[in-house]
């Protein structure tokens, strides 16, 4: 069976038949680090992963690109009076990195930052004017905005048409000749700090939020490759956005477009207004990471995943059955025979799962059928079909990045955990020193609540908040 994507832009399930013999190429939004990373940056980041697992084991080999979109309004609003707006995007892209790395979340390939590709970023503007799709605001703004009704298609990837669409919000629309019309480049404005723009022919500036991931995409992609992904939310009109303008200028851009679903907080929307967000420290403070991962990537990758009281424990207990599994069937077969014959191999059932839209949660039926099978077994003491579990599970969880006998679960890189997790736990106390200055003590108390059930002592001093770990 060949592997079958959902195609968001055709709305149905396609053959993916890669665009290189051998070769995957597969572009991923990652996060504005803005701020701290949330449970939904992670679950998004994961799909991605296991998708990028799944396609390196079905013999491809895939060039991931996940970009860190470090130049955004967001990322100037939140910066602070006693920190740049540069710095404050650097210590949020560490946090994100340390919360991918604890979930054993593999590096990208390529990991460009938005700044670092400005001058490819002009050139596709450039392009899109000499085309007649983009234009230079007339009100002297040194604004380049995208000219939706010049591009026939615009829409097609959320099938909305252009009249009934909201406005672009991404800057004044006094200088657009339709209000729908989008940024590609924003003229500077007084009181934005000078280090947040740079010359172009337009004037000096910064890019619009869409240009940037096109731009990156074709830079380390081509211009014509694989799978673009990203959370459902980026639908429209960033995706919507990306597709037009790299379509309007020549290139092919995205051949399959994959978004994953959101999660939701106790069956509601998770928002910042409504002070439902499950921050990435959090989450990794209430259990251990290979818990999380087993939790965020159960589900279908398109499926709204519910998180409340009694997510992670369901998680924890169907782990320990699989490494209660191994440890069991490990320790009954060594020294004899049959340790040899424990051939890491994926049943078919599961691979046509996984070849089936990435079908997670059929796979891991699979799987814990395996683990139920092969405790029988031994049960039984029939050592030859344990040994054949041991090896099926082996190679499943392997593929699922959730082998607790693997890097990164077995303390094969103590040090670089040991360091992951001291700043996921400072990324945590710095919330909740913001939570108590903002007199939301409710949160705070919940904090540091989950620090001291974690087993770690907070003291709070003249200088400070301070942790260390008990015992």
């Amino acid at each position: 069976m060949a592997l079958r994507l959902y195609d968001t832009k055709t709305q149905d399930l396609r053959d993916f038949t890669p665009l290189a013999p051998g070769e995957a190429g597969m572009y991923v939004c990652g996060p504005t680090v803005q701020s701290s990373p949330h449970i939904g940056h992670l679950r998004s980041a994961l799909v991605y992963d296991i998708l990028r697992r799944w396609l390196t084991y079905r013999g491809l080999r895939v060039t991931m690109v996940r970009n860190v979109t470090d130049i955004d309004d967001k990322v100037l609003v939140n910066a602070a009076d006693d920190e740049h707006w540069w710095a404050l995007a650097y210590r949020m892209e560490l946090e994100f990195s340390d919360g991918y790395r604890a979930l054993g979340i593999l590096p990208p390939t390529y990991e460009p930052r938005a700044t670092a590709n400005i001058q490819q970023m002009h050139e596709l503007i450039e392009r899109l004017i000499e085309a007649g799709h983009a234009y230079v605001a007339s009100d002297e703004s040194g604004d380049v905005y995208f000219d939706v009704r010049s591009w026939e298609p615009y829409g097609e990837l959320t099938r909305q048409d252009l009249d009934n669409m909201e406005d672009a919000a991404d800057a004044d629309p006094r200088g657009k000749r339709d209000p729908r019309d989008f940024a590609l480049w924003k003229g500077h404005k007084p009181g934005e700090p000078e280090s947040a723009s740079w010359a172009s022919p337009w004037g000096p500036g910064r890019p619009g939020w869409h240009i940037e991931c096109s731009a990156m995409a074709r830079r380390y992609l081509g211009e014509t490759f694989d799978i673009h992904g990203g959370g459902l939310d980026l639908r429209f009109p960033h995706h919507e956005n990306e597709l037009a303008q790299s379509t309007a200028a020549g290139d092919g851009f995205a051949r399959f477009w994959v978004h994953n679903g959101l999660v939701s907080i106790d069956g509601q929307k998770m928002s910042k207004s409504l002070g439902n967000s499950v921050y990435a420290s959090e989450l990794l403070a209430s259990a251990s990471p290979l818990v999380v991962r087993y939790y965020l990537g159960q589900a279908h990758y398109r499926s709204t995943i519910d998180y409340h009281d009694g997510s992670l424990a369901e998680a924890e207990a169907a782990l320990e059955r699989i490494t209660g599994f191994l440890e069991r069937a490990s320790r009954r077969l060594s020294g004899t025979r049959f340790s040899a014959a424990a051939e890491v191999t994926i049943p078919d059932e599961f691979a046509e799962a996984m070849d089936d839209d990435l079908g997670v949660p059929q796979a891991l039926a699979v799987l814990h059928d395996t683990v139920r099978a092969g405790n029988a077994a031994i049960d039984a003491d029939d050592l030859l079909a344990a040994a054949s579990a041991l090896g099926a599970v082996t190679a499943m969880t392997d593929v699922l990045g959730i082998n607790p006998n693997a890097a990164p679960w077995n303390g094969t890189d103590d040090v670089a955990q040991e360091a992951t997790l001291a700043r996921l736990i400072d990324a945590l106390v710095d919330q909740r020193q913001s939570a108590r200055a903002e007199r939301d003590f409710a949160r705070a108390d919940r904090i540091r609540d989950l620090l001291t059930a974690s087993g770690i002592t907070i003291e709070d001093t003249p200088t400070g908040a301070h942790w260390s770990i008990d015992g």
